[in-house]
């Protein structure tokens, strides 16, 4: 069983090579497919550079910066392997998890795995932004009946199958609220594994801009009305 790995990037130079380290080690058959949102820094090159070295792994660049969301929907477009997960390029999330993630999935009990931050080991995690999340994933079990407990997490693995019958149009951070109302409005139910979250400060990167946070609400509450965000 196949896992292809989506990566999305933007000016991530400085930790790619050590988050494919770490992808790398998981000793599951799968493929990486990388996809650099027009970075302004060195992040495409490094990425061409790993590509001449590493085994089943993809490069694929965007002209115009597009967002987080348009690179995991051009990842997808690329994707061979049976089962999909995504994998930010920073630091913060550990692929070891992968194991925990994806033997529900292998024994067939489940279809779609969430990896949770708070049922998990963590830190760097800042009180509001902890408490933007709970609101966000509150909202999320309310309108679509559900209960878990992590709805922005990047570890979000199923069928790349079902991701692609999802037909997703998000650009931006509302891919991830996008994700998962789409998964639950399909009937699908979400399983969530805890996994280890290694959040990094303001100084070290990039943070979700509130704003997002209000887009996410409406984008659920539209998803919810109209299954569109």
């Amino acid at each position: 069983m196949m896992l292809s790995v989506l990566i999305p990037c933007y000016n991530e130079a400085s930790t790619i090579h050590q988050i494919l380290d770490l992808v790398y080690a998981v000793d599951v058959p799968m493929e990486l497919i990388a996809v650099d949102d027009c970075s302004s820094d060195d992040t495409f090159a490094v990425l061409q550079q790993e590509a001449l070295s590493r085994p089943n792994f993809r490069v694929v660049r965007h002209t115009t910066n597009r967002g987080k969301g348009a690179a995991i929907r051009t990842a997808l477009e690329h994707a061979t392997g049976e089962i999909v997960v995504i994998q930010d390029a920073d630091m913060e999330y550990d692929p070891q998890d992968f194991y925990e993630l994806i033997k529900p999935i292998a024994s067939g009990r489940v279809e779609i795995v969430f990896g949770s931050r708070f049922q998990g080991r963590h830190t760097g995690m800042y009180f509001w932004n902890a408490i933007g999340n709970k609101g966000l994933t509150f909202l999320t079990n309310l309108l679509f009946n559900c209960w878990i407990s992590d709805m922005e997490t990047c570890y979000k693995m199923m069928p790349t199958s079902v991701m692609r019958s999802l037909n997703l149009v998000s650009n931006d951070f509302r891919i991830e609220a996008e994700i998962t109302a789409k998964v639950l409005l399909k009937g699908h139910r979400i399983y969530e594994v805890p996994i280890s979250y290694l959040g990094r400060t303001y100084e070290e990167g990039k943070k979700m801009h509130p704003k997002y946070g209000f887009l996410t609400v409406w984008a659920l509450f539209r998803l919810r009305l109209f299954g569109k965000p």
